[in-house]
């Protein structure tokens, strides 16, 4: 055991803040993409991966549904990281000194009201945390980073305005994965199950596959589509359901799946967070 949690980006991003969250007794260890971030549990660098899938406010992270069922990954866990977004400038600074803000484009993107109502321009970086580390080492008075506080407390920068996102409920959901599954029944909110399927190629096979879930009473919380290996006849569908597989109703419901799709794969079994409700 490495006791270590490889995430993506620079120390200081929300995902070093989940695996904060997460596990907290973890040594974080920071990965310069997903894919860098699997292998590192793959070759036993890591014990664990946190993997961001999805933003309130943005939809889906791109490519990671391609990613997590060639992984060799399974899911054991879920997190929620409230995504506050906050002015980091150099220390002695006030927000009246910055004329321009660094971050990922998806973070300028959600603090366009703030931005515009102090005139200040926007730079794209090539992430939040990284950033931040910019602002710090280039010394420049007039331009601030828009990032966490821990991104803020790790590159000794100052806070000059807290959590100006638009959107107060902007949220990102992250996968904890890990090279083995886990199946026991755990946690206070009830259990889901994340698989990836593709369908036969017979007329209305999605409707008949996913008529199980219904007939059973069974809650589908996410169904996504994306292409396989860039063909526009094969497509895979990633879902995660509520219940464990061996909840009689979820085991009808899988066996009618399996009668009208082809590779079937279960990505994990794993506790809903708190944070669902």
């Amino acid at each position: 055991m490495t006791n270590r949690i490889a995430f993506q980006g620079e120390p200081g991003a929300y995902s070093h803040e989940a695996c904060r969250k997460a596990r907290p007794d973890m040594e974080a260890l920071p990965c310069r993409t997903f894919e860098d971030a699997i292998e590192a549990v793959k070759s036993g660098r890591a014990d664990l991966a946190m993997l961001p899938v999805e933003n309130s406010t943005y939809g889906r992270v791109a490519d990671i549904h391609t990613l997590l069922p060639r992984s060799g990954l399974k899911i054991i866990e879920e997190a929620f990281v409230r995504v506050h977004i906050n002015l980091l400038g150099l220390p002695g600074t006030q927000l009246s000194d910055i004329t321009h803000a660094m971050s990922h484009t998806v973070l300028l993107g959600q603090c366009k009201e703030f931005l515009h109502a102090h005139d200040i321009r926007r730079i794209t970086g090539a992430d939040t945390a990284g950033s931040a580390r910019q602002v710090s080492e280039e010394g420049n008075p007039t331009t601030a980073a828009l990032a966490s506080e821990l991104a803020g407390e790790i590159y000794g920068l100052d806070v000059l305005a807290r959590h100006i996102e638009d959107q107060s409920n902007n949220t990102t959901r992250f996968l904890l994965m890990s090279p083995e599954a886990d199946f026991s029944r755990r946690g206070k909110h009830g259990m889901i199950t994340s698989f990836v399927f593709q369908v036969r190629n017979i007329p209305a096979a999605l409707y008949k596959a996913l008529g199980g879930f219904a007939t059973n009473g069974i809650n589908m919380t996410k169904l996504e589509s994306y292409m396989v290996a860039g063909s526009f006849t094969a497509t895979q569908f990633y879902a995660d359901i509520e219940g464990h597989p061996e909840d009689p109703m979820v085991k009808l419901a899988l066996d009618e799946l399996d009668y009208f799709t082809t590779n079937v794969t279960i990505l994990g079994v794993y506790p809903a967070a708190a944070e669902r409700a």
